[in-house]
Protein backbone atom coordinates (compact mmCIF):
# COMPACT_ATOMS: atom_id res chain seq x y z
CA UNK A 1 0.00 0.00 0.00
CA UNK A 2 2.23 2.95 -0.92
CA UNK A 3 -0.82 5.48 -1.67
CA UNK A 4 0.08 8.78 -3.63
CA UNK A 5 0.44 11.77 -0.78
CA UNK A 6 -1.29 15.02 -2.03
CA UNK A 7 1.47 17.84 -1.68
CA UNK A 8 0.74 20.11 1.29
CA UNK A 9 -1.58 22.97 0.74
CA UNK A 10 0.85 26.09 1.67
CA UNK A 11 -2.13 28.78 2.49
CA UNK A 12 -3.66 26.24 4.48
CA UNK A 13 -0.72 25.87 6.41
CA UNK A 14 -0.04 29.52 6.71
CA UNK A 15 -3.33 29.73 7.95
CA UNK A 16 -2.18 26.90 10.43
CA UNK A 17 0.81 28.84 11.69
CA UNK A 18 -1.13 32.41 12.34
CA UNK A 19 -3.86 30.39 14.72
CA UNK A 20 -1.45 28.76 16.36
CA UNK A 21 -3.67 25.82 16.00
CA UNK A 22 -2.16 22.81 17.40
CA UNK A 23 -3.73 19.80 15.67
CA UNK A 24 -1.31 20.35 12.68
CA UNK A 25 2.14 20.26 15.27
CA UNK A 26 4.08 17.46 13.88
CA UNK A 27 1.85 17.15 10.77
CA UNK A 28 4.39 19.88 8.67
CA UNK A 29 7.41 21.97 9.38
CA UNK A 30 7.52 26.17 9.14
CA UNK A 31 10.65 27.23 6.84
CA UNK A 32 11.43 30.98 7.34
CA UNK A 33 13.19 31.99 4.03
CA UNK A 34 14.67 35.07 5.59
CA UNK A 35 16.42 33.28 8.41
CA UNK A 36 17.15 30.24 7.45
CA UNK A 37 15.24 28.25 10.64
CA UNK A 38 12.59 26.07 10.25
CA UNK A 39 10.35 25.72 12.81
CA UNK A 40 6.85 23.79 14.34
CA UNK A 41 3.36 25.41 13.72
CA UNK A 42 2.58 26.07 17.31
CA UNK A 43 5.90 28.37 17.78
CA UNK A 44 5.29 31.34 19.38
CA UNK A 45 7.80 33.43 17.82
CA UNK A 46 6.06 36.83 15.34
CA UNK A 47 4.74 34.67 12.45
CA UNK A 48 6.95 36.20 9.31
CA UNK A 49 5.27 37.49 5.85
CA UNK A 50 3.47 34.61 4.02
CA UNK A 51 6.06 35.48 0.88
CA UNK A 52 8.86 34.71 3.24
CA UNK A 53 7.79 31.12 4.43
CA UNK A 54 7.59 27.78 2.99
CA UNK A 55 6.38 24.19 4.37
CA UNK A 56 7.28 21.03 4.33
CA UNK A 57 5.78 17.62 4.96
CA UNK A 58 9.01 16.66 7.67
CA UNK A 59 11.79 17.98 9.66
CA UNK A 60 14.33 16.18 7.25
CA UNK A 61 13.42 17.70 4.43
CA UNK A 62 13.95 21.00 6.26
CA UNK A 63 17.11 20.06 7.31
CA UNK A 64 17.74 18.80 4.03
CA UNK A 65 17.07 22.29 2.18
CA UNK A 66 19.45 23.75 4.37
CA UNK A 67 16.89 25.39 7.54
CA UNK A 68 18.30 24.63 10.89
CA UNK A 69 16.15 23.95 13.88
CA UNK A 70 14.50 26.71 15.94
CA UNK A 71 15.67 26.41 19.33
CA UNK A 72 12.88 28.33 20.78
CA UNK A 73 9.72 25.86 19.82
CA UNK A 74 12.06 22.75 19.60
CA UNK A 75 10.56 20.53 16.63
CA UNK A 76 12.40 17.74 17.96
CA UNK A 77 9.49 18.18 20.70
CA UNK A 78 7.13 17.71 18.00
CA UNK A 79 4.72 14.69 18.21
CA UNK A 80 6.25 12.07 15.41
CA UNK A 81 3.05 11.84 13.31
CA UNK A 82 4.33 13.13 9.84
CA UNK A 83 2.00 13.10 6.61
CA UNK A 84 3.53 9.86 5.46
CA UNK A 85 1.44 7.94 8.25
CA UNK A 86 -1.48 5.36 6.56
CA UNK A 87 0.14 6.24 3.40
CA UNK A 88 3.17 3.83 2.66
CA UNK A 89 3.48 0.45 4.39
CA UNK A 90 7.39 0.36 3.24
CA UNK A 91 7.77 3.75 4.45
CA UNK A 92 6.31 3.42 7.86
CA UNK A 93 8.60 -0.27 8.36
CA UNK A 94 11.32 1.64 6.90
CA UNK A 95 11.06 4.38 9.49
CA UNK A 96 10.74 2.24 11.88
CA UNK A 97 14.29 0.00 11.12
CA UNK A 98 16.26 3.65 10.98
CA UNK A 99 14.23 5.23 14.34
CA UNK A 100 16.20 1.59 16.05
CA UNK A 101 19.29 2.39 14.25
CA UNK A 102 19.54 0.46 10.90
CA UNK A 103 21.66 3.00 8.95
CA UNK A 104 23.53 3.82 12.04
CA UNK A 105 25.12 1.02 11.17
CA UNK A 106 24.64 -0.29 8.06
CA UNK A 107 23.65 1.45 4.64
CA UNK A 108 21.02 2.13 2.68
CA UNK A 109 21.25 -0.83 0.15
CA UNK A 110 21.18 -2.90 3.30
CA UNK A 111 18.22 -1.68 4.43
CA UNK A 112 16.42 -1.68 1.10
CA UNK A 113 17.47 -5.54 0.96
CA UNK A 114 15.67 -5.87 4.71
CA UNK A 115 12.42 -4.04 2.98
CA UNK A 116 12.49 -6.39 -0.11
CA UNK A 117 12.76 -3.79 -1.82
CA UNK A 118 15.62 -1.43 -4.67
CA UNK A 119 17.55 0.91 -2.75
CA UNK A 120 16.53 3.24 -5.93
CA UNK A 121 12.74 2.69 -4.89
CA UNK A 122 12.92 3.16 -1.18
CA UNK A 123 14.65 6.59 -2.33
CA UNK A 124 11.78 7.39 -4.39
CA UNK A 125 9.32 6.58 -1.73
CA UNK A 126 10.79 9.02 0.71
CA UNK A 127 11.33 11.46 -1.30
CA UNK A 128 7.46 11.23 -2.10
CA UNK A 129 6.50 10.52 1.07
CA UNK A 130 8.73 12.95 3.82
CA UNK A 131 10.74 14.98 0.41
CA UNK A 132 14.00 13.93 1.85
CA UNK A 133 16.19 11.10 1.30
CA UNK A 134 16.53 8.09 3.71
CA UNK A 135 19.86 9.16 5.07
CA UNK A 136 19.27 12.68 5.63
CA UNK A 137 15.92 11.43 7.75
CA UNK A 138 18.33 9.05 9.69
CA UNK A 139 20.78 12.37 10.38
CA UNK A 140 17.52 14.35 11.98
CA UNK A 141 16.38 11.78 13.55
CA UNK A 142 19.98 11.43 15.18
CA UNK A 143 20.17 15.40 15.60
CA UNK A 144 16.39 15.90 17.44
CA UNK A 145 17.57 13.40 19.69
CA UNK A 146 20.78 14.60 20.40
CA UNK A 147 18.95 17.84 21.02
CA UNK A 148 16.50 16.07 23.42
CA UNK A 149 19.35 14.41 25.71
CA UNK A 150 21.41 17.97 25.50
CA UNK A 151 18.59 20.03 26.84
CA UNK A 152 16.83 16.91 29.32
CA UNK A 153 20.09 15.31 30.89
CA UNK A 154 23.10 16.08 32.17
CA UNK A 155 25.32 13.81 30.32
CA UNK A 156 28.38 14.73 28.93
CA UNK A 157 28.39 15.54 25.31
CA UNK A 158 30.31 12.96 24.49
CA UNK A 159 27.61 10.39 26.10
CA UNK A 160 25.16 11.98 24.45
CA UNK A 161 26.83 11.48 20.75
CA UNK A 162 26.93 7.74 21.69
CA UNK A 163 23.52 8.01 23.28
CA UNK A 164 21.90 9.06 19.91
CA UNK A 165 23.31 6.89 17.74
CA UNK A 166 26.52 8.92 16.13
CA UNK A 167 29.51 6.78 15.11
CA UNK A 168 31.89 9.35 16.50
CA UNK A 169 31.85 12.37 18.96
CA UNK A 170 34.28 14.40 15.83
CA UNK A 171 30.98 13.85 13.46
CA UNK A 172 28.90 14.87 16.63
CA UNK A 173 30.46 17.61 16.81
CA UNK A 174 30.87 18.19 12.92
CA UNK A 175 27.08 17.92 12.09
CA UNK A 176 26.30 20.55 14.80
CA UNK A 177 28.47 23.08 13.85
CA UNK A 178 27.24 22.60 10.15
CA UNK A 179 23.74 23.02 11.14
CA UNK A 180 23.79 25.03 13.43
CA UNK A 181 27.08 27.13 13.27
CA UNK A 182 28.07 26.32 16.55
CA UNK A 183 29.35 23.66 18.90
CA UNK A 184 26.55 21.14 20.48
CA UNK A 185 27.30 22.07 24.26
CA UNK A 186 26.41 26.08 23.63
CA UNK A 187 22.73 24.68 23.26
CA UNK A 188 22.74 23.36 26.80
CA UNK A 189 21.36 25.74 28.88
CA UNK A 190 20.40 24.52 32.57
CA UNK A 191 22.45 23.57 35.18
CA UNK A 192 23.89 20.27 36.79
CA UNK A 193 21.07 17.46 37.88
CA UNK A 194 21.94 14.56 39.53
CA UNK A 195 22.15 11.01 37.66
CA UNK A 196 22.18 8.65 40.32
CA UNK A 197 18.60 7.24 38.70
CA UNK A 198 19.81 6.89 35.02
CA UNK A 199 18.74 9.35 31.87
CA UNK A 200 15.49 10.79 32.01
CA UNK A 201 13.39 12.06 28.78
CA UNK A 202 9.90 12.66 27.85
CA UNK A 203 8.40 11.83 24.58
CA UNK A 204 5.70 13.69 22.94
CA UNK A 205 2.43 11.95 21.77
CA UNK A 206 -0.88 13.45 20.31
CA UNK A 207 -4.03 13.53 22.74
CA UNK A 208 -6.67 11.93 24.04
CA UNK A 209 -4.72 8.96 25.00
CA UNK A 210 -6.25 5.82 26.94
CA UNK A 211 -4.41 5.01 29.65
CA UNK A 212 -6.19 3.39 32.22
CA UNK A 213 -7.08 0.85 29.62
CA UNK A 214 -3.66 0.91 27.68
CA UNK A 215 -1.88 -0.12 31.09
CA UNK A 216 -4.66 -2.58 31.91
CA UNK A 217 -3.66 -4.14 29.27
CA UNK A 218 -0.07 -4.33 29.38
CA UNK A 219 -0.65 -5.20 33.18
CA UNK A 220 -2.93 -8.28 31.68
CA UNK A 221 -0.23 -9.69 29.10
CA UNK A 222 2.20 -10.19 31.94
CA UNK A 223 4.11 -7.00 31.45
CA UNK A 224 5.45 -5.24 35.21
CA UNK A 225 3.08 -2.53 35.49
CA UNK A 226 2.81 -0.54 39.40
CA UNK A 227 0.65 1.92 39.65
CA UNK A 228 0.60 4.22 36.44
CA UNK A 229 4.32 3.11 35.92
CA UNK A 230 5.45 0.32 33.31
CA UNK A 231 8.91 -1.54 33.78
CA UNK A 232 11.18 -3.71 32.00
CA UNK A 233 14.30 -5.40 32.30
CA UNK A 234 17.10 -5.31 29.52
CA UNK A 235 19.12 -7.33 28.51
CA UNK A 236 22.52 -7.71 26.07
CA UNK A 237 20.85 -10.21 23.77
CA UNK A 238 17.97 -8.28 23.12
CA UNK A 239 18.66 -4.87 23.26
CA UNK A 240 21.92 -4.88 23.25
CA UNK A 241 22.79 -3.26 26.82
CA UNK A 242 21.60 -4.55 30.52
CA UNK A 243 19.77 -2.36 32.27
CA UNK A 244 16.15 -0.95 33.26
CA UNK A 245 13.59 1.21 31.66
CA UNK A 246 10.63 2.47 32.61
CA UNK A 247 7.60 4.58 31.49
CA UNK A 248 4.69 6.38 33.19
CA UNK A 249 2.19 9.46 31.57
CA UNK A 250 2.63 13.17 31.90
CA UNK A 251 0.21 15.53 31.91
CA UNK A 252 -1.61 16.87 28.98
CA UNK A 253 1.11 15.31 26.27
CA UNK A 254 4.17 13.61 27.05
CA UNK A 255 5.25 10.30 28.97
CA UNK A 256 8.46 10.37 31.19
CA UNK A 257 10.72 7.65 30.33
CA UNK A 258 13.68 6.52 32.72
CA UNK A 259 16.72 4.51 31.69
CA UNK A 260 19.56 3.05 32.96
CA UNK A 261 21.66 1.22 30.75
CA UNK A 262 25.24 -0.03 30.14
CA UNK A 263 26.11 0.87 26.62
CA UNK A 264 24.74 4.85 25.83
CA UNK A 265 25.05 2.95 22.11
CA UNK A 266 21.52 1.25 22.39
CA UNK A 267 18.99 3.94 23.65
CA UNK A 268 17.96 5.30 20.20
CA UNK A 269 16.79 1.30 20.00
CA UNK A 270 15.08 0.99 23.63
CA UNK A 271 13.16 4.51 22.96
CA UNK A 272 11.89 3.13 19.27
CA UNK A 273 10.29 -0.01 20.82
CA UNK A 274 9.01 2.80 23.80
CA UNK A 275 7.17 4.67 21.02
CA UNK A 276 6.14 1.39 19.15
CA UNK A 277 5.16 -0.20 23.09
CA UNK A 278 3.06 3.02 23.73
CA UNK A 279 1.41 3.50 19.87
CA UNK A 280 3.04 6.82 21.15
CA UNK A 281 2.78 7.82 16.87
CA UNK A 282 -0.41 7.79 16.56
CA UNK A 283 -2.66 9.75 14.97
CA UNK A 284 -6.30 9.85 17.02
CA UNK A 285 -7.99 12.22 14.64
CA UNK A 286 -6.75 10.19 11.02
CA UNK A 287 -7.56 7.06 12.21
CA UNK A 288 -11.03 8.17 14.24
CA UNK A 289 -11.81 10.46 11.17
CA UNK A 290 -11.16 7.14 9.00
CA UNK A 291 -12.90 4.49 10.91
CA UNK A 292 -15.72 6.36 11.95
CA UNK A 293 -17.01 6.43 8.43
CA UNK A 294 -18.48 2.48 9.66
CA UNK A 295 -21.50 3.39 11.11
CA UNK A 296 -20.78 0.56 13.79
CA UNK A 297 -17.42 1.81 14.18
CA UNK A 298 -18.53 5.52 14.73
CA UNK A 299 -20.39 5.46 18.22
CA UNK A 300 -17.16 3.45 19.35
CA UNK A 301 -14.77 5.91 18.61
CA UNK A 302 -16.47 8.40 19.65
CA UNK A 303 -17.14 6.73 23.37
CA UNK A 304 -12.82 5.80 23.25
CA UNK A 305 -11.34 8.09 21.32
CA UNK A 306 -7.60 7.96 23.02
CA UNK A 307 -7.57 3.88 22.46
CA UNK A 308 -4.02 3.11 21.61
CA UNK A 309 -2.95 -0.21 19.90
CA UNK A 310 -0.56 -2.01 22.47
CA UNK A 311 2.55 -2.91 21.06
CA UNK A 312 5.13 -5.87 21.47
CA UNK A 313 8.60 -5.37 22.71
CA UNK A 314 10.07 -6.88 19.87
CA UNK A 315 8.34 -6.98 16.93
CA UNK A 316 9.56 -8.00 12.94
CA UNK A 317 6.17 -8.76 11.41
CA UNK A 318 6.53 -7.57 7.65
CA UNK A 319 2.54 -5.03 8.16
CA UNK A 320 2.74 -2.21 10.58
CA UNK A 321 0.60 -3.12 13.88
CA UNK A 322 -1.74 -0.57 12.80
CA UNK A 323 -3.16 -2.96 9.87
CA UNK A 324 -2.98 -6.44 11.30
CA UNK A 325 -6.09 -8.15 11.10
CA UNK A 326 -6.23 -11.85 12.73
CA UNK A 327 -10.03 -12.59 12.68
CA UNK A 328 -10.38 -13.47 9.12
CA UNK A 329 -13.94 -13.23 9.30
CA UNK A 330 -13.68 -9.74 9.27
CA UNK A 331 -11.63 -9.53 6.53
CA UNK A 332 -14.14 -7.90 4.19
CA UNK A 333 -16.07 -5.67 6.63
CA UNK A 334 -12.45 -4.39 7.45
CA UNK A 335 -11.64 -3.54 3.99
CA UNK A 336 -12.74 -0.26 4.17
CA UNK A 337 -10.77 0.50 7.83
CA UNK A 338 -7.58 0.29 6.11
CA UNK A 339 -5.26 1.18 7.23
CA UNK A 340 -6.87 1.18 10.37
CA UNK A 341 -7.19 -2.27 10.59
CA UNK A 342 -6.26 -3.35 13.87
CA UNK A 343 -7.55 -0.11 15.68
CA UNK A 344 -11.20 -1.21 14.51
CA UNK A 345 -10.99 -4.20 15.72
CA UNK A 346 -9.60 -3.07 19.15
CA UNK A 347 -12.59 -1.03 19.39
CA UNK A 348 -14.66 -4.18 18.46
CA UNK A 349 -13.03 -5.98 21.34
CA UNK A 350 -12.96 -3.10 23.68
CA UNK A 351 -17.02 -2.85 23.32
CA UNK A 352 -17.55 -6.89 23.59
CA UNK A 353 -18.49 -6.92 20.14
CA UNK A 354 -17.87 -9.60 17.75
CA UNK A 355 -17.03 -10.34 14.02
CA UNK A 356 -20.45 -12.73 14.37
CA UNK A 357 -22.26 -9.69 15.34
CA UNK A 358 -21.23 -7.18 12.56
CA UNK A 359 -22.17 -10.05 10.37
CA UNK A 360 -25.91 -10.68 11.68
CA UNK A 361 -26.13 -6.99 11.53
CA UNK A 362 -25.32 -6.99 8.31
CA UNK A 363 -27.28 -9.56 6.87
CA UNK A 364 -30.44 -8.17 8.64
CA UNK A 365 -29.91 -4.75 6.52
CA UNK A 366 -29.54 -6.84 3.56
CA UNK A 367 -33.08 -8.65 4.17
CA UNK A 368 -34.67 -5.40 5.23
Amino acid sequence: MDNVVAPLDQDACYRAVLTRDARFDGRFFSCVKTTGIYCRPVCPARTPRRENMTFVASAAAAEEAGFRACLRCRPETAPDMGAWRGTSNTVSRALALIEAGALDDGDLEQLAGRLGVGERHLRRLFRQHLGAAPVSVAQTRRVLLAKALIHQTDLTMAEVALGSGFGSVRRFNETFQALYDRPPSSLRRHGARPRDDGIRLSLPYRPPYDWRTMLTVLRTRGDTVEGERWSRRLTQATDGAEGQVSVRPLEPDRVEVRLAVSDLRAVPGILARVRRVFDLSADPEAIGRDLSRDPVLAPLVQQRPGLRLPGQWIDDAIDPPSDRLHDETLRTRAGTWRPWRAYGALHLNMAGLAAADLLESDDAKDAA
